[in-house]
């Protein structure tokens, strides 16, 4: 009984605003959702949240985490620069929980600048790290992911590490448990 009265009220009020702003049923047009708007010809995917440089450059030096740069910049669009604009936000909870699990000194040395190899899941979108090679992450890595082959190893929450000739390249697909 209550269910009915109440959905009476919601279609007068709805009504009442449609007689108010002149608008028809037929007029009215579809509410959007502000964080889900696939496009009507492509497949429906999740958004992601994207941190500037210094957002990012924080939660790293809050977490302990240090990065450098050839160049000595943080320039997106300069190969020889270390950036962080446009990084997942998992990206960086990633290396955070890296860095808590391994208890190891990371050191970035790529970020989200141009100069990588281009992909859906490719340092210029924001989900790769590159890690400065160390004996205890390396350690770390292959005593507690699972081999994949080529040099890569899987983690349980499916992030991929990729032992390269002088770092470590990482491809946070999630968080990794944060």
């Amino acid at each position: 009984m209550r269910t009915g009265r109440f959905r009476a009220a919601v279609v007068a009020v709805a009504t009442a605003l449609l007689t108010i702003t002149g608008a028809t049923m037929a007029s009215a047009a579809p509410v959007e959702d502000a964080v889900f708007q696939p496009a009507a010809d492509t497949p429906i995917t999740a958004l992601v949240t994207k941190l500037t440089h210094a957002q990012a450059a924080s939660r790293f030096s809050a977490a302990g985490i240090s990065w450098t740069s050839s160049g000595g910049c943080s320039d997106r669009y300069n190969s020889t620069c270390t950036s962080f604009e446009q990084i997942n936000l998992t990206t960086v909870q990633g290396a955070e929980t890296l860095k808590r699990a391994t208890g190891c000194a990371l050191t970035i040395t790529g970020g989200t600048e141009t100069g990588h190899a281009s992909g859906t899941y490719s340092h210029w979108n924001g989900y790769k790290l590159d890690f400065r090679l160390t004996t205890c992450l390396t350690n770390y890595v292959k005593g507690t992911f699972t081999s994949i082959g080529g040099s890569k190893w899987k983690s349980a929450s499916g992030n991929v590490y990729y032992l390269e000739s002088n770092h470590w390249d990482v491809t946070y697909y999630n968080c990794g448990g944060c």
